[in-house]
């Protein structure tokens, strides 16, 4: 597919299209964010230097695997962007990245420790159905050996995509499940039957294979790290900018 020509389309229509995708709050938020960024990045004397964009331009190139000039260009053309379009976004991010580090890098451990319970995980199973009865029912089944919890979740589970799965949900964050079954789920041992327990999904049947104690990685710091972030740019973009985004 040959690059299209950015020359056949004006700003004002592809603003017009955002507004009628109804993606333009969206946008118009992210272009806020970016100001709030750069003011409070200044004002802090934070700066990006020519070598990190450089370090990190060639981060990107090894993964999209551009062995040559030529195909970073082919790249570029592609993508409908310049070489400073590209270097400014990736000054954007270093900026946005570095600021977060200078304002909650000192922080994260203490909220990992103040929420651990939160971020322990179970690799967890589950059987949604419709009826108390049928649940009651599947869950003797299962006690008596007569089926499966697998076999019972791929049956009569009544999300068609769990059943695909025999009711696999993966690693499950503490803070993820609803409250009322996390404080149950947590205080049984694995592979035990768990339920009927009742929401507004239905009545639930549940196994946990393992439970994963909470640790701080890698991922996880980083994830807080935004999490953070992500609460104090909308705190202060309301502070600098009110009236010009309202958050609903």
């Amino acid at each position: 597919m040959s690059a299209a020509n950015p020359e056949l389309i004006t700003p004002e229509q592809v603003v017009n299209l955002l507004k009628k995708e109804m993606n333009f709050k969206e946008v118009y938020q992210k272009v806020l964010f970016n100001k709030v960024i750069w003011q409070v990045a200044e004002e802090r004397g934070i700066m990006i230097t020519s070598a990190e964009i450089e370090a990190e331009a060639d981060r990107q190139r090894r993964d999209k695997h551009l062995e040559k000039a030529t195909d970073t260009i082919a790249w570029l053309q592609n993508e409908l962007v310049t070489t400073d379009d590209w270097e400014m976004g990736i000054r954007d991010r270093l900026l946005s990245q570095k600021l977060a580090n200078v304002l909650f890098a000192a922080e994260v451990e203490d909220f990992f420790n103040k929420n651990k319970l939160d971020f322990e995980q179970v690799i967890l199973y589950q059987i949604i159905v419709d009826s108390e009865k049928l649940a009651q029912e599947i869950y003797y089944q299962i006690e008596d050996s007569e089926i499966s919890f697998y076999e019972a979740a791929h049956f009569y589970n009544i999300d068609i995509s769990h059943r695909y799965k025999c009711g696999y949900e993966g690693k499950v964050y503490r803070f993820n499940l609803p409250r009322d079954i996390a404080n149950v789920v947590f205080k049984y041992q694995p592979q035990q039957l768990i339920g009927p327990l009742k929401t507004e999904q239905g009545y639930h049947l549940l196994m946990v294979e393992e439970f994963i104690p909470a640790e701080l990685t890698t991922e996880k710091y980083q994830e807080i790290l935004n999490h953070l972030f992500d609460k104090w740019l909308l705190v202060e973009l309301n502070n600098r900018f009110r009236g010009s985004f309202h958050q609903d």
